[in-house]
């Protein structure tokens, strides 16, 4: 198992919140960080902090908007153009509920509704499209999901008929979980591991603070599970689990629904134009 200090670990949504906590701990290990988010200026910004707290400048950041998967794509190739290996993909960005005050219904660049294409198909799709650089290595995925699960009902997976932002966003959750789950299924044992979390909960973020909660818990304790999935020497080889936080747990029941996640994923595929 390759040393901290030798990894190199891409980091979705790492300008604020949870990710940037996560990006600037595993700096602090020694480690190659790849930086994503939406603004080049934050994006600037947290390399800098990055460096004058850790002295690592072994840092890259990446500009794309998760809601466009013209840019998820155009991310990819770029990783793939700098590296021919990574150690360790967290796919952490995402929006939660509380940014709709009016609870219409949002769409993304691409017409999708815009949790689930945030928050489930980008990350389907960056996945993908990393495997040839996740597999040329000893590798893991970490999906940071939620314990905010619904059922889906795949006839109307965009919420076209009794829409909510906060069940579009346990929706695109669940889906996540259970992408996580097929991910492993299909190829865990090409010397990959996947698996996904729920990092806490209300954890002082600024998705929670948009929601109108009152924060519960640090973005430390959520980066420190994180972690614990991307680099413990304890769970070498563990793939296709759910944890809630450092502890193994279980995710929705439709989560281990084979047949749903066949058609979700066969979904996805169509909506992401993966297989071409």
């Amino acid at each position: 198992m390759k040393a901290a200090e030798e990894k190199v670990i891409l980091v979705t949504g790492a300008t604020d919140g949870i990710g940037k906590q996560t990006a600037l701990d595993l700096a602090g290990l020694g480690a190659t960080v790849l930086l994503h988010g939406r603004s080049s200026e934050r994006g600037r910004t947290v390399m800098e902090e990055i460096a004058a707290s850790t002295g690592n400048k072994k840092t890259k950041f990446y500009r794309a908007d998760f809601a466009s998967l013209a840019d998820v794509r155009s991310l990819a190739s770029e990783v793939q153009a700098d590296y021919s290996g990574l150690d360790v993909l967290i796919n952490n960005a995402g929006i939660g509920a509380g940014e709709l005050k009016n609870g219409r219904r949002a769409l993304s660049q691409d017409g999708f509704e815009l949790r689930l294409a945030v928050n489930y198909l980008a990350p389907f799709l960056l996945t993908h499209s990393l495997l040839p650089v996740l597999r040329a290595v000893s590798s893991r995925t970490v999906n940071v999901a939620s314990v905010g699960q619904s059922p889906i009902d795949l006839s109307n997976i965009m919420l076209e008929r009794n829409y909510s932002p906060f069940l579009a966003y346990k929706q695109s959750k669940l889906a996540l979980a259970a992408f996580t789950i097929e991910l492993s299924e299909r190829y865990g044992h090409a010397g990959m591991t996947f698996n996904c979390l729920h990092p806490g909960t209300f954890l002082d973020t600024k998705m929670v603070r948009e929601s109108g909660i009152a924060p519960m818990g640090t973005v430390q304790s959520g980066s420190d599970a994180i972690i614990h999935l991307a680099l413990s020497s304890e769970l070498e080889g563990v793939t296709g689990k759910y944890f809630d936080q450092k502890r193994e747990s279980r995710a929705d029941s439709q989560v281990y629904d084979s047949m749903f996640r066949d058609r979700l994923w066969e979904l996805s595929d169509n909506l992401t134009s993966v297989k071409k």
